[in-house]
């Protein structure tokens, strides 16, 4: 199976301080990739290498390559294309202030889909792909803002998908929902799995251990250990990685 990424020999700096040091990994289509590690380990910040979101700060230099099927995304793919390929859903719930209708038509508007039975369309499967649809289909063109943390995740997550990407980062998508919504998010990627790359950024080890193939270590901005899930959780090859999940640190 080719890999979805291939990330080589990647650093990351923030002016003068390194972020990141030295990171490879592959990361292979149709699976969950979990990112695990203490706060500030450099998790996020790779998460957001990988579409090219810290761009967006000033001072940041990236060394390395970070192929996606086999291109270089800093050389080789146009920032806005890449992002309609690479969708992403923030640790906070982030709903524009608008209907839940307009949220999930936003990207599709953006890249010139005006016809609105197609809008119809995609909005409806966005939102049954995202788990939603049966709780929001009456009051589609009330304000997202009117609804649960819960389920403006689950709007954000449509949104996401209504551009149709290849893979979905998800940065502690859960962290601010309460245990129900978790599980709809956590089934939800299961779920979404069988079609797009998912890869996500968690400080919860059961949910990392629940739903991901692989799991990544970071620790100061280094990727320790990277393995199928299990192995991690059951037999990891680094005491720093058995130290963390065992809860001795972080």
């Amino acid at each position: 199976m080719e890999n979805k990424f291939s990330i080589k020999n990647l650093d990351m700096y923030y002016g003068d301080f390194q972020a990141l040091k030295n990171i490879n990994m592959e990361i292979k289509p149709k699976e969950i990739t979990s990112l695990i590690g203490p706060s500030g380990c450099g998790k996020s910040t790779f998460l957001r290498t990988l579409n090219r979101m810290n761009d967006l700060i000033e001072g940041v230099r990236v060394e390395g390559e970070v192929l996606l099927d086999g291109e270089d995304i800093y050389k080789e793919i146009d920032v806005t294309k890449l992002r309609t390929r690479i969708g992403m859903v923030f640790q906070k719930p982030n709903p524009f202030p608008m209907s839940v209708y307009d949220n999930v038509a936003y990207g599709p508007r953006a890249h010139g889909i005006k016809k609105k039975s197609e809008l119809d369309e995609i909005v409806e499967r966005s939102l049954k792909r995202a788990a939603i649809w049966d709780e929001v289909k009456d009051r589609i063109k009330r304000n997202a803002l009117s609804l649960s943390g819960g389920q403006q995740q689950r709007i954000c997550i449509a949104r996401a998908l209504a551009v149709e990407p290849e893979v979905l980062l998800m940065d502690e998508p859960t962290s601010a929902l309460d245990p129900i919504s978790t599980l709809k998010v956590e089934d939800l990627a299961e779920e979404l799995k069988k079609e797009i790359t998912i890869i996500i950024v968690t400080h919860n080890m059961q949910q990392a251990a629940r739903i991901s193939d692989k799991t990544a270590f970071f620790l100061n901005g280094e990727l320790i250990e990277f393995d199928e899930t299990d192995f991690i959780f059951s037999t990891p090859r680094d005491k720093r990685t058995e130290d963390y999940i065992t809860g001795r640190f972080g």
